[in-house]
């Protein structure tokens, strides 16, 4: 296999995976789902990894023609995801939920809403974040069919680590303990950052590369 694409589909994996951050959820799945036998949570569950990776699956497909649409150009996407990606490391790094990827505890919405939809797949399993990152390397595999089925198999494998990961939800959580999932949730977000950093500079880039060759 070509090194480049086994280079991409890892940094699409953890990319994704980071981002998704299903250690991070495990604890707000487990108080969302605390009233529900355990068939119930298992259906629920799976219809919220399905709903969210039908949505990562649509910005997959559709985020290019949509960005056409739009007018805006890749470069400008790439640096725009970057930095909305780098606002998501950062209350990582401190430990925190991002802001941007879905509500704290007890905000987990009004009761009889199904919680498989909101808040549990959008937008905590697939919220800004997981739909920049798609669009990101959507665009860095445009044109190339071999990527884009990598791609789509990255993203198959992240939501079914998810879905297995949320599944042990509360052995995990009783066995890694409070602080150690802060220390992953840190990690995470400092991988997180360093990817978003790469994507604004990969943006620039290719802007001037652009503009020295017009």
């Amino acid at each position: 296999m070509d090194n480049g694409l086994v280079q991409f589909t890892l940094t699409a994996f953890v990319t994704l995976l980071v981002v998704v951050d299903p250690v991070g959820v495990a604890p707000m799945f487990v108080a969302m789902t605390g009233q529900q036998g355990g068939a119930a949570r298992r259906a629920t569950l799976g219809r919220a990894v399905v709903i969210a990776l039908t949505v990562t699956l649509f910005f997959l497909l559709a985020g290019r023609p949509l960005l056409a649409l739009l007018g805006v150009t890749v470069h400008a996407f790439a640096i725009s995801g970057g930095i909305l990606l780098f606002a998501t490391a950062m209350p990582m790094l401190f430990g925190h939920r991002p802001v941007l990827q879905g509500p704290e505890r007890g905000e987990f919405g009004r009761e009889g809403d199904d919680v498989a939809v909101f808040p549990l797949a959008i937008p905590l399993l697939c919220g800004p974040g997981a739909i920049a990152s798609i669009l990101l390397l959507g665009n860095q595999a445009a044109g190339q069919p071999a990527h884009i089925a990598a791609l789509i198999a990255a993203t198959v494998a992240v939501y079914a680590s998810t879905w297995l990961i949320l599944r042990t939800g509360q052995w995990l959580m009783m066995q890694l303990g409070e602080q150690r999932i802060h220390i992953v949730t840190r990690v995470l977000g400092l991988i997180l950052a360093a990817l978003a950093v790469q994507f604004v500079l990969d943006g620039i880039t290719q802007y001037y590369a652009t503009l020295s060759a017009s």
